[in-house]
């Protein structure tokens, strides 16, 4: 006579077993753990690689200041920015004007505070859209329709004639001055000069043996260049957009300079140049605070591309190969 299934001990078993996990799920989960603790140790090395050369150690110091004074001049700057005092413009460096005032009597350390914020907004959006622009001119360049490829250099070579000052003009008279104009104009010349570098890195890694083997295997184009052609050409990238970084700091003074850059009432690096370069020969020191600090993190930029480099190739690091 079989015996009866208790109706508790049934609902039991059933809940452990919902509970437990499968062998499958483990496997997956482990293996997520470890790709993430990996990675992690690949970035403390390279940080670490990095810190050990001196261009490194300077390029980290001043990029993680101008970090720090971006987050913080969202929420505190010494004086308002609008605050001015006519009796005492052009002031030099004092207690309570640590950098002086400018020719309305305006704090000159708060306006650079200020501008270091929209400065970063500036470089980052210009690294991405020159990343996204170059990347898919690559993309095109290394495509198996020949005469795509072809087309795509001679239009590439056309268009890297064209001055970025120039492309910034046009936009203006619609967009009128804006960031917009300094970030359309730097991403577009600095993307087609990605592409343009890093085409010789990239035609090798896609007649390679292993992207033959890939595509022979069913693997899509867009698959092939995600693991195959843009790890080969990362230390052209990493060199490259730290080169824009830098670049984009530059064109941001100039263009702000000339009137179709950041728009007035807009603190920027190149605003407080701007407004002071003209009484140079008179107030020297309202053009060194601006001109110094838009020295260093230009400096500190191109600095970092290299240092990153050498740090992240495991050719020339050995510790990362550890690592991994």
């Amino acid at each position: 006579m079989t015996r009866p299934i208790d109706a508790r001990t049934q609902d039991a078993k059933t809940q452990a077993g919902a509970g437990k996990p499968s062998s499958g799920n483990s496997a997956t989960t482990a293996q997520d753990r470890a790709r993430t603790a990996r990675g992690v140790c690949a970035a403390r090395v390279v940080l670490g690689t990095m810190w050990g050369y001196a261009a490194g150690k300077f390029s980290l110091i001043v990029l993680g200041l101008w970090l720090a004074s971006s987050a913080v001049s969202l929420v505190w700057t010494p004086y308002s920015l609008w605050s001015t005092d006519g009796y005492h413009v052009w002031a030099k460096p004092s207690r309570d004007h640590w950098l002086g005032t400018d020719g309305t009597g305006a704090d000159v350390f708060s306006w650079l505070l200020a501008g270091s914020r929209t400065n970063l907004l500036i470089v980052v959006l210009t690294v991405a859209v020159a990343a996204v622009f170059g990347l898919a001119i690559v993309a095109l360049m290394v495509f198996r329709h020949a005469a795509l490829s072809a087309a795509s250099v001679v239009v590439v070579d056309a268009l890297i004639s064209i001055p970025t000052v120039l492309i910034a003009l046009i936009l203006a008279v619609p967009l009128g001055p804006s960031v917009a104009v300094i970030v359309i104009a730097c991403g577009f010349g600095y993307g087609l000069n990605l592409a343009r570098v890093s085409r010789p890195q990239a035609m090798l890694a896609a007649r390679s043996s292993y992207v033959e083997s890939a595509l022979s295997n069913g693997a899509s184009g867009l698959n092939v260049l995600a693991r195959h052609i843009l790890p080969n050409i990362s230390p052209v990238l990493t060199v490259q957009l730290s080169l824009s970084a830098g670049t984009a700091v530059l064109a941001e003074s100039g263009l702000t300079y000339l009137g179709i850059g950041v728009p007035s009432g807009v603190p920027s690096w190149g605003h407080s140049l701007a407004t002071s370069v003209k009484f140079i020969n008179v107030y020297p020191l309202t053009v060194l605070w601006p001109g110094l600090i838009v020295t260093l993190v230009v400096v500190a930029l191109n600095l970092f591309g290299d240092a990153l480099r050498d740090a992240a190739d495991p050719l020339t690091n050995s510790r990362l190969r550890g690592a991994r």
